[in-house]
């Protein structure tokens, strides 16, 4: 059930506009090959970034259309057309909310939780076989696929799960002493359990536009024990008996040693300086030196406005406006010649823009600044920028390692 950001938000606007352009059949498989290949490989990979990484996930970037440095905003990006389905969506959502006689905060983590699952869009792919709105997935219970893709039917599962309570739903649980991310988290039971809080504004935005209520009171609270029974008070999924821990969880037991591994390198061994120069069609506005040098001062500024910004940071220390490519996971695994990538090495030269998979759309990118440190956005103070080691981005963000590449930005303005 885990297409989280990474598949979720594959829905973004770059891809939509490839599929107005390539049409219909073209553009599925193209996202077909994006989605198995660049999610399962380094994109999404949200099996592949939990086997390969541990710890609760941090922040990853959503630098947005263009990588411009833009934060998120009331929009998320969205195209017009979006939009209209996002607005239509919640409609719908709100309308099983009220049905079911839940009050406006239901709504509210509900279009939340579809946010950050398929940016509030009903898509016919994900990780594995998760689809929908809230990328739910047939293997899980949720449904069959004809029943998840009918966003109706989606959001009574999400609101009030299985009979039995397996699959949970929202009404399960005792959500109203949750916070609105912790709420969602208890139904999706996400190995990223952070990603749905950032979507409030959005959600609140595209409620407004809907004409929903949000603050409307409503007949069914849940006063006591979900079906799951479970209190709410452990921030854990109840264990029901079949299946109630999400198969895409980081194991509890996972070993960062890279003792017994032929990968180039597992979470947690330490990263070492590299010797590289830059192939001559790497031409920036600012050396790498003073990059560095501006990046390190960045960090000692303690400036906050990064947050989620991470391609854009590194595209404004080597002296461009924006990165001209909307996200990081795409400037790496789209935009960089091959021959340019160096996929699992640890020894980047200093200088070097490394990546990450967060399991999230965007991805994650940073500089490394030498002494197996980078600078990157969120790991330290959010939405700060802080000099860390490279290896906290696997061990604090539980984010799977992909690579490097010199600081080219092809699309640079």
């Amino acid at each position: 059930m885990d297409g989280r950001e990474a598949l979720a938000l594959a829905a973004g606007g770059a891809r939509r506009a490839l599929m107005v352009k390539l049409g219909l059949p073209i553009a599925a498989l193209f996202m077909a090959f994006l989605i198995l290949f660049g999610a399962l490989g380094g994109l999404g990979g949200s099996g592949g970034a939990y086997a390969m990484g541990c710890g609760k996930p941090g922040q990853p970037a959503d630098d947005g259309p263009s990588g411009n440095g833009s934060k998120g905003d009331a929009t998320g990006g969205a195209s017009k057309d979006l939009r209209a389905r996002q607005v239509a969506n919640a409609k719908t959502i709100d309308q099983v909310a009220k049905d079911g006689k839940l009050p406006g905060r239901a709504t509210l983590i509900a279009l939340m939780t579809a946010l950050a699952e398929s940016e509030l869009d009903n898509i016919s792919y994900g990780d594995r076989d998760s689809l929908g709105l809230f990328q739910q997935r047939p293997s899980s219970g949720w449904g069959t696929r004809e029943q998840i893709l009918d966003p109706k039917y989606a959001a009574h599962m999400f609101l009030f799960g299985g009979d039995s309570g397996d699959p949970p739903g929202l009404d399960d649980v005792p959500w109203e002493n949750l916070s609105l991310n912790d709420a969602a988290q208890k139904v999706q039971r996400s190995g990223f359990a952070d990603a749905y809080g950032p979507k409030e504004t959005q959600a609140r935005s595209i409620a407004k536009e809907a004409g929903i209520d949000l603050e409307r009171s409503g007949e069914n609270h849940p006063g006591k024990k979900g079906k799951t029974g479970d209190s709410g008070s452990s921030g854990k999924p109840a264990d029901s008996g079949k299946g109630s821990k999400d198969p895409d969880e980081p194991t509890d037991n996972c070993d960062t040693s890279g003792s017994g591994t032929s990968q180039p390198g597992s979470p947690g061994e330490p990263f070492h300086d590299g010797k590289s120069s830059w192939p001559d069609a790497v031409r920036n506005r600012r050396s790498t030196e003073d990059a560095i040098k501006w990046a390190r001062a960045e960090a000692d500024s303690h400036r906050s406005g990064w947050y989620q910004r991470c391609l854009a940071f590194t595209s404004i220390a080597y002296g461009w406006n924006s990165s001209g490519t909307n996200y990081a996971i795409d400037h790496y695994q789209v935009e960089m010649p091959k021959d340019m990538r160096h996929d699992g090495d640890r020894n980047p030269p200093p200088g070097a823009l490394m990546f990450w998979d967060t399991g999230h759309r965007a991805g994650h990118v940073a500089i490394y600044v030498g002494d197996g440190k980078i600078a990157s956005n969120d790991i330290g103070a959010i939405g700060e920028i802080s000099i860390v080691p490279a290896t906290d981005i696997e061990t604090k963000w539980g984010a799977k390692y992909l690579g490097w590449s010199p600081p080219y930005y092809p699309n640079a303005g």
